[in-house]
C-alpha cells in the first residue's frame, strides 16, 4: 500500500469488483477503460491517484458453480479472477491495487464494520422470510416476485425462510433523501439520482445481510453459524482496499472515493446500501457515484445467462487495444445504452482513426521526411492562418477538458476529432506539395510543416489517457520525447516538439480495416467460467484482414457505362444534425431534382456549395445515412483521408452525361 502524497490533491477511483463466476466480456471492460482513462486524465493534471478494481469472490452462485465442476470454491476463484487480471493487462489497465474478497486484508476489514455497526445498534438478530435470486445474488419480498423469476433479469427465485441479522436501513431513509439533496453530484447522471431519490422516499425497509443456507463467505463475528451477506461483503471493498481493519492504515487518507462507477444495474446497493452502511459507521461518503448504461447487442442486456456476451480477447486481436479503448469511450453516450455491432466498431476504426487521424499523420510524416529529411523544420514564416489554427486547436482542448470533466467522454473525443479536422483543411488549404516545387516558398513550407505537427502533437497528448500506446507511438513518431502522458494538461499543450527533432516513418497508425474480408473471417468464440481460460490476447496478434485483389480488376467499356454519371447544380446544402461529417444537398439534374447525402461537411462549409457543379452517379439506388435518404452520391476525391469535390471550370448545363 503506497502512501498518500502530502500536498497534493488526490482523485481516488474505483469499478465495481466484478463476480468470479461471470465471463469478463464487453460490459466489464467498458467500465474499468472508463476507470481508467479517469486515472491517466487525473495524473495528467499532476493529482495524487488512487485506482481499484478487483474481484467479488464470495456468494452460494460461486459455491454451487465450484460443486457443478468438481473444484473447490477457492480453486474456482483462483482461477477465474486471473482472467480479469488477464484482461486488464491486455486492456492496459493501469490500476494501482487489485482487491479480492477471498484476501486476508478483505475480511478483517468487513469484520470491523459489521462489528461496528452492531456496537452502534444498526446491527440485530431476526427471521428472514423472502424470495432469493441466486443469479442476482439479492432478495425480493412477495409483492415483486411473479412466476417465481426474479423482477430485474428474470432468474428463477426460491422462498427463503431462516434466521438472518439484520441493518436497520429504516433508520437511514430520511439522512440519506437530506443527504442527495444536499449533495445534488452525489448521484451522476441526474436521470439516475431522479430514481434512486423515488426509491427511497417511497420506505426503505430493514435489509437482511446474513444467511444460514450457504457456507462460502466471511463468517458473522462471534456467530459462525451465518455467513455475512455477498453485498455487504462486497461493497466493503472499496474501504479494506485502502486499509480499513488494520492498523496503521495510511492508504485511508485516499478515502473518500471522489468517483465510484458503477453500472445501473448495480446502482441502488451503491446510492442506497453503500451510503447507509458508511453512515452507520461515521465513514464520509464518497463524492459521485457515477452510473452507465449498458452495452447492448440486438437491444438486449450483454449476459451469460442470455448468451449474447462479447469478449473482448478477438477484438484486441484483430483491431488492438487502443482502438477498441477508443470505440468504448467514442461510441457510447455515458449514463445512456448504446447497441454494440462489429460493423459499428469497424466503422468508427476506419472513420475517425484510420481516415482522420492515421491518414494525417501519414501524409505529414511522409511530407516532413521527403520535403525536410525526416526533420521538423522550425516555424519559418507563419502568417496569420498559423494563429488562426493555433486557436482553434487551443479551442478544442478546452472543450476536450470540459467534457472530460463532465464525464461527457464522447463529446471530448468528438472535439478532438474536429482539431483533426482542422489540420487536415489546413494542409490541404496551404497545398505543401505544391510549395515543395517552389525554392523561394520554402519559408512558407517550413510554417506549414512545423504548425501541423505541433497541432498533431497536442492530439496525441490528449489521447494518451484513452488510447496510451498509439498515442505515445505517434507523439515518438513525430519526434517528441519520452511518452505523451507525462505532460500536464492543465498547462498549454503548444509547442512541445522541438524543431531540428528527428521524425520516423512507419507502418500506418490505424490500419484501414478491409469489411468484407473481415466479416468473412471473423469467429466469434463464447467462454464457459468454469474451465480454464486462454489467454484473452495471442501474444503477437495478426494484423488486420486485408482484402485479397483480384488477378484481373480491371472492367470492360460496357461495365463502365452502367454507370450514369451527370452534372448536376448545387441547388442547397446544409449539415445533418448528430452527423460531423455530413451535408445534405439538394442538386438540380436538368430534368428533375434529388436529395445527396455526402460526407464533405468537414472540407466544405454548406453556403461555399451553393452554385457549384458537381458530378453525380445518377443510377445508383438510394440508400439511408443516418436516417436520411440519398438519391444518387456524389463524386469527389480522397486526398489522404479529405474530399475534394470533382467540379468544372467551364458552364455545363445540369443533366449532361459525364463520360
Amino acid at each position: 500500500m503506497s502512501h498518500a502524497e502530502p500536498g497534493r490533491k488526490r482523485f481516488y477511483v474505483t469499478t465495481p469488483i466484478y463476480y468470479v463466476n461471470d465471463v469478463p466480456h464487453l460490459g466489464h471492460s467498458y467500465t474499468t477503460v472508463v476507470a481508467d482513462v479517469l486515472a491517466r486524465y487525473h495524473r495528467m493534471l499532476g493529482q495524487d491517484v488512487r485506482f481499484l478494481t478487483g474481484t467479488d469472490e464470495h456468494g452460494q452462485k460461486l459455491e454451487r458453480a465450484a460443486a457443478r465442476h468438481g473444484i473447490t470454491p477457492q480453486a474456482l476463484c483462483d482461477r477465474n479472477s486471473e482472467r480479469f487480471r488477464d484482461l486488464w493487462r491486455c486492456l492496459a489497465i493501469s490500476h494501482d491495487d487489485f482487491i479480492r474478497t477471498t484476501e486476508p486484508r478483505h475480511r478483517r476489514g468487513v469484520e470491523l464494520l459489521f462489528r461496528t455497526l452492531r456496537d452502534r445498534g444498526d446491527i440485530y438478530l431476526g427471521e428472514y422470510a423472502g424470495y432469493y435470486c441466486t443469479g442476482c445474488e439479492a432478495t425480493y419480498p412477495e409483492s415483486q416476485v411473479a412466476g417465481m423469476v426474479c423482477p430485474d433479469q428474470g432468474h428463477p427465485v426460491e422462498r427463503v425462510q431462516e434466521p438472518s441479522y439484520f441493518f436497520r436501513l429504516s433508520r437511514y431513509q430520511e439522512p440519506l433523501l437530506r443527504y442527495y439533496e444536499e449533495h445534488p453530484e452525489f448521484i451522476r447522471p441526474e436521470t439516475r439520482r431522479n430514481e434512486v431519490i423515488a426509491f427511497v422516499a417511497a420506505g426503505l425497509k430493514d435489509l437482511s445481510i446474513s444467511r444460514t443456507s450457504f457456507r462460502w463467505g466471511i463468517p458473522v463475528p462471534d456467530d459462525p453459524a451465518h455467513v455475512i451477506y455477498v453485498w455487504f461483503d462486497a461493497l466493503s471493498n472499496y474501504v479494506t482496499a485502502l486499509g480499513y481493519g488494520q492498523e496503521p492504515a495510511p492508504g485511508l487518507a485516499y478515502w473518500p472515493a471522489q468517483v465510484q462507477l458503477v453500472g445501473k444495474d448495480i446502482l441502488r446497493f451503491h446510492a442506497v446500501f453503500w451510503p447507509a452502511f458508511l453512515l452507520a459507521g461515521g465513514l464520509p461518503l464518497p463524492q459521485t457515484i457515477l452510473s452507465h448504461g449498458w452495452w447492448l447487442r440486438d437491444d438486449r442486456k450483454m449476459s451469460k445467462s442470455l448468451g449474447n456476451v462479447v469478449p473482448p480477447g478477438p477484438l484486441m486481436e484483430a483491431f488492438g487495444a487502443d482502438a477498441l479503448r477508443y470505440f468504448l469511450l467514442r461510441e457510447m453516450s455515458f449514463g445512456s445504452d448504446a447497441n454494440y455491432s462489429d460493423e459499428a466498431l469497424v466503422d468508427r476504426i476506419n472513420a475517425d482513426l484510420a481516415n482522420d487521424l492515421g491518414n494525417l499523420a501519414q501524409r505529414l510524416l511522409a511530407m516532413i521526411g521527403q520535403y525536410r529529411d525526416g526533420t521538423l523544420p522550425a516555424a519559418g514564416a507563419p502568417g496569420g492562418e498559423e494563429g488562426a489554427l493555433r486557436r482553434s486547436v487551443e479551442a478544442g482542448v478546452a472543450e476536450y477538458r470540459r467534457n472530460f470533466e463532465a464525464f461527457h467522454f464522447d463529446r471530448g473525443l468528438a472535439a478532438l476529432t474536429e482539431v483533426v479536422g482542422e489540420l487536415n483543411r489546413y494542409v490541404v488549404r496551404n497545398e505543401p506539395w505544391k510549395l515543395s516545387r517552389d525554392p523561394a516558398a520554402a519559408p512558407r513550407l517550413d510554417a506549414v510543416l512545423h504548425h501541423a505537427a505541433q497541432g498533431l502533437g497536442v492530439v496525441a497528448r490528449l489521447l494518451a489517457p484513452v488510447m496510451p500506446g498509439k498515442a505515445r507511438e505517434l507523439w515518438q513518431s513525430l519526434g517528441g520525447d519520452g511518452d505523451p502522458a507525462d505532460a500536464r494538461l492543465d498547462r498549454p499543450l503548444w509547442g512541445a516538439l522541438a524543431a531540428g527533432a528527428a521524425t520516423r516513418r512507419g507502418e500506418a497508425l490505424f490500419p484501414r480495416i478491409d469489411k468484407n474480408a473481415y466479416f468473412g473471417a471473423q469467429e466469434i468464440v463464447m467462454e464457459d467460467p468454469g474451465k480454464p481460460a486462454p489467454s484473452p490476447v495471442p501474444a503477437a496478434p495478426p494484423p488486420p484482414a486485408a482484402a485479397t485483389p483480384a488477378a484481373d480488376a480491371r472492367i470492360d467499356i460496357d461495365q463502365f457505362l452502367k454507370v450514369e454519371l451527370r452534372v448536376a447544380r448545387v441547388v442547397s446544402a446544409e449539415k445533418i444534425a448528430g452527423a460531423d461529417k455530413l451535408l445534405r444537398l439538394q442538386v438540380d439534374l436538368g430534368s428533375e431534382q434529388r436529395q445527396i447525402v455526402a460526407g464533405i461537411a468537414l472540407k466544405y462549409a454548406p453556403e461555399l456549395l451553393v452554385g457549384k457543379l458537381v458530378v453525380v452517379v445518377a443510377n445508383l439506388k438510394p440508400a439511408r445515412l443516418r436516417g436520411v435518404e440519398s438519391q444518387g452520391m456524389l463524386l469527389a476525391a480522397d486526398l489522404g483521408g479529405v474530399p475534394v469535390v470533382s467540379t468544372f471550370e467551364e458552364p455545363v448545363a445540369p443533366g449532361t452525361r459525364v463520360r
